[in-house]
């Protein structure tokens, strides 16, 4: 029986005894107390607490949870799931523990062609409250159940409560014996893998008060109203059903697992028993990735998305997970392209959005194992230096400080730096990761509040406003204004401690400058400051950047070009016409571009940050993967959409609620005034928040064209584009670029990618023979020296040089292909150096075979003597690199010696 077959008789037979099927819930329930929904009964919770009236006496629903505060476990137990179901039907003060239990024996001992489940009574045990006498009567007396499998237990097993004082009381769990291959006889108390709990009845009738969570609270009397809410876990009984034995088996989920052993070349359950104490790593590592795929395909699916914190470091964790669980066993492609589809097909009958919705599900999961892929190739090998260091030093704990730098350079979460250590017999120093993670936190705190605070001196800048007042800012209305020179300061406009110079700036000289009014507009909210000439009576002066040092205050940095510039001079300030048009076109198309994010990728796709000067544009949004080609057309096919039809750029002014209560983008982290400035395009179709200077109409941006699209983040992508002539003139490079390899190639343009692509299937061409001809001219090498071994007292000895031409990372495969050239029955050990190189520091592989190691032969050994404790690997094939050059001489010997005195006082002792 199919797992959405049980599901769905289970809600059938309800739904027939007059409950309402209330649909799941999601996952990221409201719930200030919850990460998860982790428990069927969650999304009752105010009816049961009495903050709300249900609106039905009875109810019924499957409904999704997750729960990870015990994630160590699964794989390794036949119950233990991040992600599960949980079947449950409600009582809210109607019926109580006598028609709870009644229904629940029903279900599950009916026949299975008249809708129920078919369990033989006699292999149904019960659990009840040590004092529950009501309950335990009603099981011997009213069903059946015989005495010696009616079990009482005590508070910490079946009394339940919410951990917090409210509805509290006693429970009874139904249990069924699934024979002596699982474990020992004797019921629950024995043995709870054989006996396996798959449906807990909760009688809800008293009131708990405070104390612990789990027993040895006080009861504080009857509940006004008794409740009933039952659970019954979907996975575990899919697992009964379908005769297989663990929920990570079942048809939700074995499929995962099918393709996982495909991709591996490992067969699952080979080496395992039944019962979870008898699980192989391998199978537990199978049974990780199938749950861990399904949970993150579901989390996704209810709107988490992989971070840093809460949810997200949660399923962060949970994919990476599974990921490594594939490493560990030999895959090293990627991973969640190949099961997250079947993980969908298995769950998409239950729930059918997630197929809907896979396009932003995989898109999500997908960018996240790219970017461990990146945290593990770099952090592995420092984790892997580390722990060869504390190996060779004797030493067994990892420091705070390795652990903290493989967090915060790296990305290693410290749990999976946790999983790796122990894996290596190694433990970590926890409190000193903890440590040096609180004061990073309050450092970063510090900062903050500096940034906030700005740490430059403004001084002379807040004296030249209190003394003459704000800068007249004309860049909305005028292109040049006459103006008065205010202050004069050596420097940049950046500088930390600006002061006011005395004496004239001279032609050479970059200073920054303060007028009284201006027209350039300083840089803000993306856009570029505006360049032109500040031009006077025998003077003249490049404005090379404008900023806002304080509010209130314009100011200029500015090249003389020649003349000398002081205070209380008059000048001529003039923007460069041609930039303020192309900052224009390039502004305008910022707004044009992220209208057509929007209305391609969907509303989601919100900016994140932009910049851009005359002529090209830059703009970051919330995005999880690339773009698709057909992405990129269909956004810059709508971007020039907008400017053909020559849409109307209105500007407003309004109070920032008003700009909010008609839909006014604003930049997430940016600060407004109450008044602030919405500039329109096309109405609704761009409305956003931007003090930046616009183009009239749409049309005269000209066109966009899309040059780039790239990652800048976890869940970031950019654009970039330019607008205006500067787009005109990339095109036109476009263009000639296509004609000449037109030419080139000799062939039309619409000939070109067919003609590309074949003279590239051919170069692979040619680059595939090449590479079956060097493994030729390899294997033919191997067999010279297998041919030529030494033998040492019995132990066949190939130590040699590699040929120049073959890389550090090839050494492996070609000692290899000696080993296996040599007669297996013999002791073999081959040592295999690059070639000399005067850059390149050495490295060595050794490689033996069973014989070699069964005479007591290690490769990890030899290398690490031959090298000095450098290298790493195991008895069979070890490698080690990075000593002195001048070693390499002696490096071979050196395993020949080795070898030489092992067999020695190998002959000795016998």
């Amino acid at each position: 029986m199919k797992t959405s077959e049980i599901r769905q008789r289970f809600l059938d037979y309800f739904a027939q005894r007059g409950h309402t099927v209330v649909p799941s819930a999601s996952l990221l329930l409201n719930d200030p107390n919850l990460l998860f929904v982790n428990a069927g009964m969650v999304p009752f919770k105010p009816y049961f607490l009495g903050q709300q009236t249900s609106p039905y006496s009875r109810a019924t629903s499957v409904q999704k949870c997750v729960r990870t505060v015990d994630i160590e476990e699964v794989g390794k137990t036949t119950r233990h799931g991040s992600f599960f179901q949980m079947n449950g039907n409600f009582s809210f003060g109607d019926y109580f523990k006598e028609e709870a239990i009644q229904f629940a024996w029903e279900l599950i001992t009916r026949p299975i062609t008249d809708g129920g489940f078919g369990f033989a009574e006699s292999k149904l045990w019960v659990t009840v409250y040590h004092d529950d006498d009501e309950a335990a009567d009603i099981w011997r007396n009213k069903i059946g159940v015989s005495a010696q499998r009616i079990v009482r237990r005590g508070m910490a097993d079946n009394f339940w409560s919410m951990g917090v004082p409210g509805p509290c009381g006693p429970c009874s769990e139904i249990y069924i014996d699934r024979g002596p291959e699982y474990g020992p006889e004797g019921g629950p108390e024995i043995d709870e893998d054989r006996y396996l709990e798959f449906w807990n009845l909760v009688f809800m009738q008293y009131q708990r008060g405070d104390g612990p969570a789990k027993e040895g609270y006080a009861i504080n009397g009857e509940l006004p109203a008794k409740n009933i809410d039952t659970g019954m876990g979907l996975e575990r009984m899919s697992a009964l059903l379908q005769g297989v034995d663990n929920l990570y088996e079942i048809d939700e989920m074995v499929g995962v697992i099918t393709r996982a052993s495909e991709l591996t070349g490992k067969v699952y359950g080979q080496h395992s028993g039944p019962s979870a104490g008898q699980a192989h790593p391998d199978d537990v590592r199978f049974r990780v990735v199938a749950d861990h795929v399904r949970t993150g395909l579901m989390m996704i699916g209810d709107g988490v998305t992989p971070g840093n914190e809460g949810r997200g470091y949660v399923l962060r964790a949970i994919l990476r997970r599974a990921i490594r669980a594939m490493r560990l066993l030999g895959y090293e492609d990627l991973v969640l392209p190949e099961l997250l589809p079947v993980a969908r097909d298995a769950m998409s009958a239950s729930y059918p959005e997630v197929t809907s919705d896979f396009d932003r599900i995989c898109a999500s999961a997908y960018a996240e194992e790219e970017t461990f892929r990146q945290t593990l190739k770099q952090g592995t090998v420092i984790f892997d230096t580390a722990v060869t260091q504390l190996r060779g030093a004797g030493a067994t704990v990892l420091s705070g400080e390795q652990a903290f730098a493989l967090h915060d350079t790296y990305g290693f979460p410290i749990d999976l730096t946790l999983e790796m250590a122990a894996e290596q017999q190694l433990s970590v120093d926890e409190d000193g990761f903890r440590r040096l993670m609180e004061q990073q936190r309050t450092r970063a705190k510090t900062d903050a509040t500096g940034r906030k605070a700005g740490h430059g001196d403004t001084s002379q800048y807040r004296e030249v406003l209190d003394e003459h007042g704000p800068t007249r800012w004309l860049a909305y209305e005028a292109l040049e204004t006459d103006s008065a020179v205010l202050a004069v300061f050596a420097g940049d406009v950046d500088a930390t401690s600006p002061h006011q110079s005395q004496a004239p700036a001279k032609a050479g000289d970059i200073v920054t400058v303060v007028l009284n009014r201006t027209p350039f507009y300083a840089e803000s909210g993306g856009q570029d400051s505006d360049a032109g000439i500040l031009a006077g009576p025998g003077v003249r002066a490049e404005v090379l950047d404008v900023q806002r040092p304080i509010k209130g205050l314009i100011a200029h940095q500015v090249r003389i070009l020649e003349g000398e510039l002081g205070v209380g001079e008059q000048v001529h300030a003039a923007v460069d016409a041609n930039w303020r048009i192309g900052a224009r076109q390039a502004h305008s198309g910022t707004h044009v571009m992220h209208a057509a994010l929007r209305e391609i990728l969907g509303p989601t796709a919100l900016q994140a940050g932009s910049y851009n000067r005359p002529g090209y544009l830059r703009l970051d949004f919330a995005w999880r993967c690339a773009l698709s080609p057909t992405n990129r057309f269909d956004v810059e096919q709508a971007a020039n959409i907008a400017i053909r039809r020559d849409l109307a750029v209105d500007v407003h002014y309004m109070t920032l609620a008003e700009a909010k209560a008609i839909g006014a983008l604003a930049l997430f982290g940016e600060t407004y005034d109450e008044t602030v400035r919405v500039v329109e395009i096309g109405g609704e179709w761009s409305r956003e928040l931007c003090g930046g200077t616009h183009v009239a109409h749409a049309a005269q941006i000209g066109v966009v064209s899309l040059t780039s699209e790239s990652s800048v983040g976890a869940g970031l992508r950019r654009v970039e584009a330019v607008t205006g002539i500067e787009a005109f003139q990339y095109l036109a490079r476009e263009r000639d670029l296509v004609s000449q390899l037109a030419e080139q190639l000799r062939a039309p343009r619409e000939e070109l990618p067919d003609r590309v692509s074949a003279l590239l299937a051919k170069l692979k061409s040619v680059e595939r023979e090449s590479a079956r001809l060097r493994e030729r001219v390899l294997a033919a090498q191997a067999a010279d020296h297998a041919a030529a071994a030494a033998d040492i007292a019995g132990v066949a000895y190939v130590g040699i040089t590699a040929p120049a031409d073959m890389a550090a990372a090839d050494l492996r495969g070609f000692a290899r292909q000696i080993v296996t050239r040599i007669d297996v029955r013999r002791p073999v050990v081959v040592a295999v150096l690059t070639a000399a190189s005067d850059t390149a520091p050495l490295s060595l592989v050794v490689h033996t075979n069973e014989a070699a190691r069964s005479r007591g032969y290690s490769a990890s050994q030899l290398v690490k003597q031959a090298l000095a404790g450098r290298g790493g690997g195991n008895d069979e094939v070890a490698q080690g690199g990075g000593a002195d050059p001048a070693m390499r001489k002696t490096v071979l010997t050196a395993v020949y010696d080795e070898i030489a005195s092992a067999s020695s006082a190998r002959n000795a002792a016998s």
